[in-house]
């Protein structure tokens, strides 16, 4: 038997509703998600837990303590935000290369772990912030001979893994090895695994204190301060402007200065 096909004006006609049906659809489907979005500060607050995202293994911004607790600049942060949003802050470890993507996928509602503001992060996620600023830099041991950015070319550099400090190095086309966290590039530093690492200055000076580690900048480098912010999803503007008024709120009370003071030293936005 043989299928008598419509005629082709009338298949063309067919296509052409078809296609609008299913741009409708898609359009339709990116309002809904703009509209759940937008409600997502409704929703933190009906269920009274914010969930805020950090690695954990960057000390003394985040870090798990002797008690299994995560603890440091960045939890406290995002708890003297949470309380004035008037709910309780869930602190979630997550590896950091994958922690944009897990905000994504809505396994948790904001990061507060210490993540620079780029144009590149921007595309996919909106920022509130700055909290605090920080600059690049290199350290190296003392006796590796390593006194010049210039002397990188032929150096193993060690970077945490997703961080941008690692896309810097890569760009500048060195050989490099990546890590989950602080505490492991500053071991592998000192046990002449990597001949230097690069990292936010004020994390690496800090954690060498506590660590008894004696490393040393390397002080040619050439580089701008970074702006930390807080990430979170797309499409949440009430969210963002609660966060911004509570972060505001906590840098003007005192309480930012006194967070800072305990973790990091002093005052640094």
């Amino acid at each position: 038997m043989t299928t008598q096909l419509p005629p082709p004006n009338r298949i063309l006609t067919t296509l052409k509703h078809a296609a609008l049906s299913g741009a409708v659809f898609v359009l339709s489907g990116l309002a809904a998600g703009n509209v759940a979005a937008a409600d997502e500060l409704e929703t933190i607050e009906e269920r009274g837990v914010i969930r805020i995202a950090m690695s954990g293994a960057y000390p003394p911004f985040n870090f798990v303590n002797e008690q299994n607790e995560v603890v440091g600049f960045d939890p406290a942060i995002g708890e003297a935000i949470a309380e004035r949003l008037g709910v309780e802050a869930e602190i979630v470890t997550t590896a950091w290369d994958g922690i944009i993507a897990g905000l994504l996928a809505r396994k948790y509602d904001a990061i507060v772990g210490s993540m620079t503001i780029t144009d590149e992060r921007e595309e996919v996620v909106d920022f509130v912030g700055p909290y605090y600023t920080s600059k690049r830099a290199v350290f190296t041991r003392p006796d590796s001979g390593i006194t010049s950015v210039s002397q990188l070319d032929d150096a193993k550099v060690g970077a945490t893994l997703g961080e941008t400090h690692e896309k810097w190095a890569r760009d500048q086309g060195y050989t490099v090895r990546t890590y989950k966290g602080m505490p492991e590039l500053l071991l592998e530093l000192q046990n002449g695994r990597i001949d230097v690492l690069v990292a936010d200055s004020i994390a690496v000076i800090l954690a060498m204190k506590q660590s008894g580690y004696e490393f040393e900048m390397v002080d040619d480098l050439e580089t701008e301060t970074t702006e930390i912010g807080i990430a979170l999803r797309k499409g949440n503007p009430e969210l963002a402007r609660a966060m911004q008024e509570a972060l505001d709120s906590v840098m003007a009370d005192g309480t930012y200065l006194t967070i800072a003071e305990e973790w990091v030293g002093g005052d640094i936005r």
